[in-house]
């Protein structure tokens, strides 16, 4: 099953905090994240704070067409988690 985020909210930095669809929370840091050129844009952190769900896509995207999979973060959350659920 392919993990839906439901809720983002921006910390600091380039911190996100990600609710998705199973219950899971937590923080995502995606400052070495942000290379090539869809996401070097985002470095800048007034373009970074742009994020939103999007509803169809159901992961964090920004108006200039960057986006991260879904997958990708929440294993981003679950590797930086102190309790697993396995």
């Amino acid at each position: 099953m392919i993990p839906r985020v439901i809720q983002a909210n921006y910390i600091d930095g380039y911190r996100i905090q990600l609710k998705f669809q199973d219950g899971t929370t937590g923080t995502v840091d995606l400052a070495d994240e942000l290379w090539g050129p869809v996401f070097e844009p985002l470095r800048d952190l007034q373009e970074f704070q742009k994020f939103e769900v999007h509803p169809e896509l159901e992961t964090l995207t920004w108006p200039n067409g960057a986006d991260f999979a879904p997958e990708f973060l929440y294993e981003q959350i679950a590797s930086t988690s102190t309790s697993t659920s396995s």
